[in-house]
């Protein structure tokens, strides 16, 4: 296993160990308190648990090498996994709303919860908030999709618990239990909102797109720099886990030799390696000067941007 991977697994037992004491002490109060908020707030802790499971294995997947199946190797399953994670963290927002809003419709009258609800919840958000700032620490410095998702659900989930630490001061100082089965629904909703904002992050990665522009920038500004090289086209750049894919045509002297083009090609990829960082390959492709060819439908050029 790679280093970091390593760093990811260990990321994420840290976040196994954290997520499963805090959701078998917000389920075993929430049931003993009275609390359905803090049972939904638990189940969505316990939700986390199978989140980090599947980070966990995806970091073991990922050091797989390459295969005739998958040439490039498996480095992607970062971004696989994410998907999954925003299904686990939806299905656990929906099925908090199904017994919720049951609760509501058929009038089910709940007895106010105990102090002890709100202790359970304080402590919650302290270590929601140890998690979280863990989390997006490593998945930055891991440039780890999966992690930064983590941390994010993490982050959410003190949100969560803010909210049911409202809920339980109103629901305890009014003596209004319906207040405590209401906070639960809108928790419930917010979870299903934070799994679809994760599950539409990682579309445009699966889409072969990227969000930062500046790196097509920077591939034209190295190319024009190059002496001998011009005109390149058919720009494709796309993220591979933490790193970079890059494709791209470009323009010579028709009359050079092999061995001339080919050095002008080293210069392209050496030049764009020292401007972007984390670089997975770099396949270059090399046409006479002034060939045009009326078929190129995909790929960046310089009129798809402006250059100042």
């Amino acid at each position: 296993m790679g280093q970091r991977e390593d760093h990811i697994v260990k990321a994420s037992a840290f976040n196994i160990i954290g997520n499963a004491i805090l959701a078998v002490a917000k389920i075993a109060i929430g049931m003993i308190s009275g609390s359905l908020a803090v049972i939904g707030d638990g189940i969505d802790s316990a939700s986390d648990i199978v989140a980090s499971i599947i980070t966990l294995v995806t970091a073991r997947v990922m050091t797989r090498s390459p295969n005739v199946k998958y040439p490039y190797g498996y480095a992607k399953a970062d971004t696989v996994a994410t998907k999954a994670l925003s299904f686990i963290i939806f299905f656990a927002g929906a099925q908090l709303a199904i017994s919720t809003s049951t609760k509501l419709f058929q009038g089910e009258v709940s007895e106010i919860p105990s102090i002890l609800a709100i202790y359970v919840t304080v402590f919650s958000i302290i270590g929601k908030i140890a998690l979280s700032v863990h989390q997006r620490k490593a998945g930055k410095a891991l440039e780890s999709q999966m992690l930064i998702a983590n941390a994010k659900n993490m982050q959410n989930d003190i949100y969560t618990s803010l909210a049911v630490l409202i809920g339980l001061f109103f629901t305890i100082v009014l003596e209004m239990p319906l207040l405590d089965t209401i906070t639960a629904l809108a928790i419930s909703f917010w979870i299903m909102k934070s799994a679809y904002d994760i599950f539409m992050e990682t579309n445009t990665e699966l889409m072969e797109g990227i969000e930062d522009k500046q790196i097509y920038k920077d591939i034209l500004n190295t190319v024009e720099s190059v002496d001998g090289a011009e005109n390149a086209h058919r720009i494709r750049v796309r993220k591979f886990a933490h790193k970079y894919v890059i494709e791209l045509d470009f323009e010579v002297d028709g009359n050079m030799s092999v061995q001339q083009s080919h050095e002008i090609s080293k210069q392209v990829e050496n030049g764009i390696k020292n401007k972007i960082e984390n670089i997975h390959d770099i396949i270059t492709h090399v046409d006479p000067l002034g060939e045009v060819e009326k078929d190129e439908q995909f790929g960046i050029s310089k009129m798809n941007l402006d250059i100042s």
